[in-house]
């Protein structure tokens, strides 16, 4: 069940599973979450099967039921051959067939492209199962022509090759479909900065074979002795109601033909200006919007048709309401929220009266209770971002440009659940500590932000790794020329970009080829706050004192092994206790507290003499203090905080983790802290042994780390209210 099964394309699990069989072929279904209507998501041409919705199901499972399937010849369904498996009146049978099988009397049909053509059949022969129709991008045979289209006859030989003469069945079979499918998905998806839309089309489009896709072609145009129905005459026999969405820069149907089915059914017509028609991925936001707010409209009836009493509606005199502020902290290491909470902390000094309401995600979220703050309860919408991260990691191998961009639906998810938290309650600010999520939504909808807005961060600029070559230094700077060209359009977005550091502390890099260096562009876009360290180094007590309280023996040295809130440090702990023997042999009356963190079960761990393994600990910072070395990640706040407390310690970044290994090394070396170690020499017991011997008794002389950042940082946040 390849096309219903990826992890990495979905943000949220299935409620059920099933497959039912119609006339021979296989259709395997899904739904997601429990609402009072479901909304059926069609699939669409054969090129790829159901996951194209991946943006859309985990917002409208929080309020609907949601049901998707993949579409005969695709994905996990069955793959009948001959054109006549494939006409409208068979797909159209599927889409009442799924309904069926799912217990689902009547829906929504939400549609993209020639499955509106199956939406509006099944809408016009069966008007007591359809509540609606959301037509996105219709591909319809209606009595609209399309020159460029239409000028090559998909059943004939052509000797050109260029342009939509691709669109050719030949070329398919005996030509070349990987050509074909990367021409296709360029004209599907015209909007600048579409590389994750396109990479995902082409990955998905790989299980599709040529004959499939020719017999589909054939069935849906009426070819090889298929009779199809007039839509046009459907379109007129349909009395739900209708959306039409389309982009005026749809370059495979043009919206000449949305506005004819908008036309035929009588329904209402959205203009996306400069779309294309991929709109369901390039501007998910307003789509999902869009199809809720229609589903909601056309479900109006239903929905409203229950004896429980109605909740009643409070407002509040805007004057006489308390100053909020949302605080949203990246769960991708628990070194933001320590700092978060140092900002906040300054932050009620300065204005005591603020209520401040925490998104959250785990490991966050045990950070944030036990500093007894308060998770907002819309924090158990968000999906997993850590999750996915552990998913994506290797052996101390962590690609995180790549981890974030295919993150995409998970961001998705996560920014709808932030828009409707500030859709129904006020805010006076919002703080995004590294909220990758609301700041690229925000500048892709500008007209949604009703408050004002902080961005926090502590590195700027995606950097490829060498090994990536030019096609990894191509979308790092897509990535960052797509950040630069928001912030010129609209830095009314941003109220204020706090850098979580000095100017010195930027890599001194380009944003790519052809952008501007990373420390001038930041100059003028940036302000800086220093480091925050979470903590004052100064009112902590005297080492002896501080070790006595934690437990620590006076008369044993001690390293402290710590990985920071993911699971993805596992190896390097266990590389570490394969590492104790040998160092203990030399320095007998050395100790190791290995911390797992939160996503680690210490059992799991092996034991070993001389070790105790701790799991969480939310003061990891005074054994950081109290140690005699630290074995760490490269991950900057753990790095800092042993910089902060002037302890050695040897560092071990994640591979392939570009933060880690540009922007944190650069920092540690500026202020001259720390061994760098890369995990090829650490995995060799011996040397890691002996680097941890090595730095044991190093003197250091670091340079001082900024003590007021919390506070300075709080100055700018308290501007804002």
């Amino acid at each position: 069940m390849a096309g219903l099964s990826d992890q990495t394309d979905t943000a949220v699990e299935p409620a059920t599973t099933g497959v039912t069989v119609r006339d021979g072929v296989e259709l395997a279904w899904q739904t997601y979450g429990t609402g009072p209507r479901t909304l059926l998501l069609l699939p669409t041409w054969q090129i790829f099967d159901s996951r194209f919705w991946k943006a859309q199901v985990g917002y409208l499972s929080r309020h609907f039921r949601v049901v998707t399937f993949d579409g005969r010849g695709t994905g996990a369904s069955g793959h009948p051959t001959g054109a006549s498996a494939y006409s409208n009146d068979e797909c159209a049978a599927d889409v009442t067939a799924v309904l069926n099988a799912t217990g689902t009397e009547r829906a929504v049909l939400v549609a993209l492209s020639c499955a509106a053509s199956w939406a509006i059949q099944t809408a016009a022969d069966h008007p007591d199962r359809v509540d609606g129709v959301f037509a996105l991008s219709p591909s319809c045979g209606v009595s609209v022509s399309q020159p460029v289209r239409d000028a090559h006859a998909f059943d004939e030989r052509l000797d050109s090759t260029q342009g939509w003469a691709k669109y050719n069945r030949y070329y398919w079979t005996e030509g070349d479909f990987a050509d074909f499918r990367d021409f296709f998905f360029h004209q599907m998806f015209t909007e600048p900065h579409s590389t994750k839309q396109l990479e995902d089309a082409l990955r998905w489009s790989e299980q599709t074979d040529p004959q499939t896709l020719v017999d589909a072609n054939l069935g849906r145009l009426g070819c090889d002795g298929v009779v199809c129905r007039s839509i046009d005459e459907a379109a007129q026999r349909v009395t739900c109601p209708v959306l039409v969405v389309h982009g005026t820069d749809d370059r495979v149907r043009s919206d000449a033909v949305g506005r004819r089915i908008a036309e035929l059914t009588g329904g209402r017509l959205v203009l996306i200006e400069g779309g294309g028609h991929g709109l369901m991925s390039r501007s998910p936001v307003q789509i999902n919007r869009l199809i809720h707010e229609f589903a909601t409209s056309a479900c109006a009836p239903v929905i409203g048709s229950t004896d429980r009493p109605t909740e009643p509606t409070t407002w509040t005199f805007a004057p006489s309401r308390r100053r909020r502020v949302l605080y949203l902290s990246s769960p991708i290491g628990l070194g933001h929220a320590a700092r978060d909470l140092a900002v906040v902390q300054e932050l009620r000094r300065l204005e005591p009266d603020i209520e401040v309401d925490w998104l959250a995600q785990h490991p966050v979220t045990r950070v944030l209770e036990a500093a007894r703050e308060r998770v907002h309860p819309a924090s158990a919408w968000l999906a997993s971002e850590s999750t996915h991260v552990e998913h994506e990691s290797g052996e101390h191998d962590l690609h995180a440009f790549q981890a974030i961009r295919r993150m995409d639906a998970i961001l998705v998810h996560n920014f709808m659940v932030f828009q409707d938290l500030v859709a129904d309650e006020h805010y006076d600010l919002v703080v995004g500590d590294e909220a990758w999520d609301v700041d690229y939504f925000l500048h892709e909808n500008p007209e949604l932000k009703t408050f004002n807005f902080a961005w926090m961060t502590d590195f700027v600029g995606w950097l490829p790794m060498p090994d990536g070559g030019p096609e990894e230094a191509a979308l790092t700077a897509d990535y960052n020329a797509e950040m630069i060209e928001q912030r010129a359009r609209f830095a009314r977005v941003r109220d204020r970009s706090i850098f979580v550091g000095s100017p010195e502390d930027v890599v001194p890099d380009s944003f790519g080829d052809g952008l501007p260096q990373i420390p001038d562009w930041m100059g003028k876009n940036f302000d800086f706050a220093g480091y925050v360290t979470g903590f004052d180094p100064a009112a902590l007590p005297d080492r002896a004192e501080l070790r006595h309280q934690l437990g620590m023996p006076q008369d044993e040295r001690v390293c402290v092994v710590t990985v920071g809130g993911t699971g993805v440090g596992r190896p390097l702990l266990e590389r570490v206790l394969d590492a104790v023997p040998l160092a203990r042999r030399a320095a007998p009356d050395l100790r190791f507290i290995v911390v797992t963190g939160p996503r680690i079960d210490p059992r799991s761990l092996p034991r070993r003499r001389g070790v105790n393994v701790r799991g969480f600990l939310p003061d990891l910072y005074r054994h950081l203090a109290a140690s005699d070395l630290a074995v760490v990640q490269g991950g900057l706040t753990t790095c800092m905080e042993l910089t902060a407390g002037r302890r050695p310690f040897v560092y071990v970044p994640l591979r392939h983790h570009f933060e880690q290994n540009f922007h944190v090394r650069h920092r540690l070396e500026r202020y001259g802290a720390g061994r760098h170690l890369p995990y090829e020499e650490a995995a060799d017991p011996d040397a890691l042994a002996a680097a941890v011997l090595t730095e044991l008794d190093r003197v250091v002389d670091y340079r001082p780390v900024e003590t007021d950042g919390a506070a300075r940082a709080a100055a700018m946040l308290a501007e804002l209210l």
